[in-house]
């Protein structure tokens, strides 16, 4: 998958795996890693970016504001 097409992306470096993202996901596809960042954190990541709808609400709750949202752009074409 392209960086282009991911919806939701996720500093893992500074991530403290605080999980209110993982809660306050409305299609459950965030989860936090099985890996260690340089931290000692387990990461937060999405399980499935088709999945996800990009309302931003774990952007929103994450209180180290390690997650960028990304919404699809519909492009119109003029003839």
């Amino acid at each position: 998958m392209k960086l282009s097409e991911k919806r939701v992306v996720f500093n893992e470096g500074i991530c403290k795996s605080c999980g209110l993202c993982v809660h306050i996901c409305p299609t459950n596809v965030i989860f936090l890693a099985d890996y260690l960042n340089g931290n000692g954190y387990r990461p937060a990541a999405v399980v499935d970016q088709g999945n996800c709808i990009s309302c931003g609400k774990c952007s929103q709750v994450c209180p180290d504001s390690v997650i960028s949202v990304f919404r699809p752009v519909k492009i119109l074409q003029t003839v």
